[in-house]
């Protein structure tokens, strides 16, 4: 069998695509001053709030030391703020601020808008099939 050509090759049209995706969300988020990376932890706590350190990094896909970095700054600026887990005091969760809240509803359009753009292209069968196909990988 004749070696794959790198172009060809699954995980690298899956970064491609993945590079892709991410800087369009970038490019359509800088007019709102939001780096990418926080819309995706508005996006984490919207989907559900609270949540500890731990659950955002995952559903992020952001590093812990990077994560504690980006939420230090999220904090000073007024998006998000820190309170003590009421079950677990040794737990801190993080929560969206009132200026957190304004901000992701005025930028969820941004990620809808992208999704919308994949479902069409894709036709909504591709789609679902990518969808599934994808979730089999990650797993």
């Amino acid at each position: 069998m004749a070696a794959t050509r790198m172009k060809d090759q699954l995980a690298y049209m899956i970064a491609s695509v993945n590079r892709q995706l991410e800087n369009e969300l970038e490019e359509r988020l800088r007019p709102g001053g939001v780096p990418i990376e926080q819309f995706r932890i508005l996006e984490v706590l919207d989907a559900s709030e609270p949540s500890a350190m731990g659950e955002i990094a995952g559903q992020s896909l952001i590093e812990p030391p990077t994560l504690t970095k980006i939420i230090d700054k999220m904090v000073a600026d007024g998006l998000v703020y820190r309170a003590p887990d009421p079950g677990d005091r040794r737990r801190v969760l993080i929560l969206t601020a009132p200026a957190g809240k304004a901000l992701f509803k005025r930028l969820r359009g941004v990620s809808s808008a992208q999704e919308q753009r994949l479902v069409e292209l894709l036709e909504s069968e591709g789609a679902t099939e990518l969808r599934n196909l994808l979730r089999e990988l990650i797993q």
